[in-house]
Order: structure tokens, then C-alpha cells, then sequence
């Protein structure tokens, strides 16, 4: 019961966080604030997530997997948001 109300919580946070990051995707004006509520978001929706099913799973070679992915979410996306605020302040340069 404990487990399911956990994973239930993990869920919904997530679910709060990537409708968070969708919103300002839509709402927001320039690219780099886009570009900031998407990333911060999507990340944290995502671990939450991939913990919700590590811990539902239990621990298994599933969830070990799970963390690997969730590690490389966590490296990749602050790189990607790096690439793509590099590449529009260097289109705003130019112009």
C-alpha cells in the first residue's frame, strides 16, 4: 500500500512538471525562456518519472537499467539546453 501511494505521488509530480514545461513551451516569449521552463522541467518530470518505476519495480536489473537512463537524462538535457541557447544568441548576433 506504502509503495503505490508513493509511486502515485511520483506520478502526479510528474505529470505536474511536464504540463509545467509544456505551458511555458507555449506561453512563454523567446527562446531562452522557453528554452529554460522546457528543460528544468522535462528533466525533473522525467526523474520523477523513472523513480516512480524503479520504485515500483523493485530492485531488479529493470530498475538498474532505469537509473542508467535517468543518469544520461540528467547529463543530456543541460547539455542539449547549452547547444540550443549557444546557437540562438549566435542567430541573434549576426542579425
Amino acid at each position: 500500500m506504502l509503495k503505490e501511494i508513493i509511486v502515485l505521488i511520483l506520478i502526479l509530480g510528474s505529470g505536474f512538471f511536464f504540463m509545467v514545461g509544456t505551458l511555458g513551451l507555449i506561453r512563454l516569449p523567446d527562446v531562452f525562456s522557453r528554452m529554460h521552463a522546457t528543460t528544468k522541467s522535462d528533466t525533473l518530470g522525467a526523474g520523477l518519472a523513472l523513480l516512480a518505476l524503479i520504485v515500483y519495480k523493485g530492485f531488479d536489473p529493470v530498475s538498474l537499467k532505469l537509473l542508467v537512463i535517468l543518469i544520461f537524462i540528467y547529463i543530456t538535457n543541460p547539455v542539449a539546453a547549452h547547444i540550443i541557447a549557444k546557437a540562438a544568441y549566435y542567430k541573434d548576433r549576426k542579425n
